[in-house]
């Protein structure tokens, strides 16, 4: 009899060109990573280095050029994943909660029970108050955090996060970090997220791996020893936080100052 599978993505020597001739660009090169069911790992590495590529094809958004990647089913009429970018990429003529339910209405859920769903995220979230608030009418934050909403209530099997917070300024930025940890921490999703922050990374992953400039390639993959429930703004003043992040920044200053 077969073991259990000890993967939830499993990505084998990925490729990815863009381009043909004199003129193409190679972005990712032998890129391998398997990722745990309810893991969150953190691609971390310098601009240009392919983090977005990789995960866009994790997503079926984009097509490897060499290499697979192979994802374990997820439950019948579950989304295989839901995508959260670096601009929040709501629908400027929706209100809060409809954004948010927005992946159950293309499910096909019924209007009671999808605006129900949303409003008990945003609830958890502290927008409840703005379920009829357009795009417009919410800072930055606010609509990311409405971005968030709609991934977790669509109910992916695995939740794929481009830079999300990057836009965002330092202090707004650790809220929404501490936000979803507690989301996280209840629904236990399968998580990439993409950042070029090493302190958000140490904040947020279970592992860190770290990628050389392009084209991208794993250089070092780091555990991340800080047990959960964590407080981000708590774990700065962690001796230890300290230590790895100057660790991990010297894996990287070399790719660094090269791209």
């Amino acid at each position: 009899m077969a073991g259990p599978v000890a993967f939830k993505i499993r990505v084998q020597a990925l490729a990815k060109a863009y381009g043909e001739g004199a003129g193409s660009h190679l972005a990712l090169r032998d890129f391998s990573l398997d990722v745990a069911e309810g893991e969150f790992v953190c691609l971390l590495g310098p601009s240009g280095c392919g983090k977005t590529t990789a995960l866009r094809i994790m997503a079926g958004l984009e097509q490897a050029s060499a290499g697979s990647v192979v994802t374990t089913p997820p439950a019948a009429g579950q989304p295989a994943n839901s995508m959260v970018f670096q601009e929040h990429g709501l629908f400027p003529w929706m209100t809060a909660v409809q954004n948010a339910a927005y992946g159950l209405e293309m499910r096909g859920v019924g209007r009671r029970e999808r605006e129900a769903r949303a409003m008990a995220f945003l609830g958890r979230i502290g927008l409840a108050r703005f379920r009829d608030h357009y795009p417009h009418q919410l800072s930055g934050g606010m609509r990311q955090r409405v971005s968030l909403a709609r991934a977790f209530v669509n109910d992916p099997d695995i939740l794929l996060m481009d830079e999300p917070f990057a836009a965002l300024d330092a202090q707004t930025k650790l809220v929404l970090q501490e936000e979803l940890l507690a989301l996280w921490e209840a629904e236990r999703k399968t998580v990439v997220f993409v950042t070029h922050g090493i302190d958000e990374a140490l904040a947020l992953g279970d592992r860190i791996v770290v990628m050389t400039g392009a084209p991208g390639r794993i250089k070092q993959v780091v555990p991340v020893p800080f047990a959960r429930p964590r407080d981000p703004a708590a774990l700065r003043a962690n001796p230890e936080f300290g230590r790895l992040s100057l660790e991990i920044w010297h894996l990287i200053e070399r790719e660094a100052h090269a791209a």
